[in-house]
């Protein structure tokens, strides 16, 4: 099911704190970067933070400036932003500012959770997600149910870390602080787990204030059928390739990508590229890859449209090329209509060899837009 887009917001110091053990918190940024942070806010549906957040710095996660607050009234939205906790145990204090500030507030917690967090009477709708916390359960809830598209996640590190290693974080929004805290004691942004390796994709670097902000992206494929952040922006840029095919009446346009496991690419291509009217994307991408590599036995090739099983114009149709390769992951946006060959079952080529096929319907539209004078017939 789809989820929201998930943006990871926090600040460091330069060695790598959240904060430090004093008693009051530390504050790593300043008023040009508190402002960029209200306007994050407003931009979003939902902020979501851990209860050890609210029991630790109290925050009330407010849209500050009034002018933001009219803006997203005007233009459809609340005042503010839903305020999400996430808590296991349910035990929070009824009295923090958390939930007596702002608009709606809705608090995620187990089964057992969800018993205390009603007997303390806490003023939120409470959702349990079973005997454990289920993050993609508790994401798809927010999108389906409560209509959140854009979330944004404010900490703290525990819950950075687990939307970082499941792969459900889109981008993360980090802020070096130019001082140093030292204590080892002190609360880390990230904790130990298994982070994707390779590097992650920078978007954006620039100064804010006495401050540098880092936007980033992650780059590596999920694995196997569970789909992770990083297939949505591949299958996105396979999409955009297939709008840059020239038209045929005869063929669909498709774009591909291929992917190392490290968030690497390996290749791209689009149907009908180059001078070869006739060739398609999987194809032309795998093309260029080096089919030596051996990346190419954990990659993944993202295909706006699933590769095909049969075609007349190549002795080999595209899925049997993907196999042949070594590739054993498939991401795609849209199962092939019955346009051109009846009962088109690449994906079922792919599987019967142990292949995955992963279809993210999300997609579909943009994979269809450059077909639209080929489909209905």
């Amino acid at each position: 099911m789809p989820h929201p887009y998930v943006l990871l917001s926090a600040a460091v110091s330069l060695d790598g704190y959240l904060d430090d053990t004093g008693p009051e918190r530390l504050l790593l940024s300043g008023p040009a970067d508190f402002d960029r942070v209200d306007e994050v806010r407003a931009s979003v549906d939902a902020i979501l933070v851990g209860a050890g957040t609210i029991r630790a710095d109290n925050p009330r996660l407010l849209v500050n400036s009034p002018e933001r607050r009219a803006a997203r009234l005007a233009g459809g939205q609340t005042e503010y932003p839903l305020k999400v906790a996430v808590s296991g145990s349910g035990d929070l204090d009824p009295a923090a500012r958390f939930w007596h500030t702002g608009g709606e507030k809705v608090l995620y917690t187990t089964d057992e959770g969800a018993g205390r967090a009603h007997a303390l009477g806490l003023a939120a709708d409470v959702v349990p997600l079973g005997a454990g916390l289920d993050w993609r359960r508790l994401l798809e809830h927010l999108y389906a149910e409560r209509g959140v598209r854009r979330l944004m996640v404010e900490g703290g590190g525990t819950i950075h870390t687990q939307l970082l290693t499941e792969g459900l974080a889109d981008e993360l929004q980090l802020v070096l602080a130019p001082l140093f805290v030292g204590d080892p004691r002190a609360p880390r942004l990230f904790g130990p787990g298994s982070y994707q390796g390779g590097r992650l994709r920078l978007v954006e670097s620039r100064p804010v204030g006495d401050v540098v902000l880092m936007r980033y992206e992650p780059t590596a494929p999920g694995a196997g059928p569970l789909p992770s952040a990083a297939d949505h922006h591949w299958l996105a840029l396979a999409c955009e390739l297939a709008a840059e095919c020239p038209p045929s009446e005869t063929a669909f346009s498709v774009g591909a990508v291929v992917v190392a496991a490290d968030g690497t690419e390996l290749a791209r291509g689009h149907s009908r590229e180059g001078a070869d009217p006739v060739v398609h994307a999987e194809e032309a991408a795998l093309a260029k890859a080096d089919p030596t590599d051996p990346r190419l036995a954990t990659a993944t090739v993202y295909s706006s449209l699933e590769p095909c099983a049969h075609r007349a114009s190549r002795p080999a149709p595209c899925a049997r090329l993907v196999l042949d390769a070594g590739v054993r992951r498939v991401v795609t946006a849209w199962r092939e209509p019955d346009t051109f060959v009846a009962g088109a079952d690449g994906t079922g080529v792919l599987t019967g060899e142990g292949a995955t096929v992963v279809v993210l319907p999300e997609h579909e539209d943009r994979a269809k837009a450059p077909n639209g004078h080929l489909l209905g017939r």
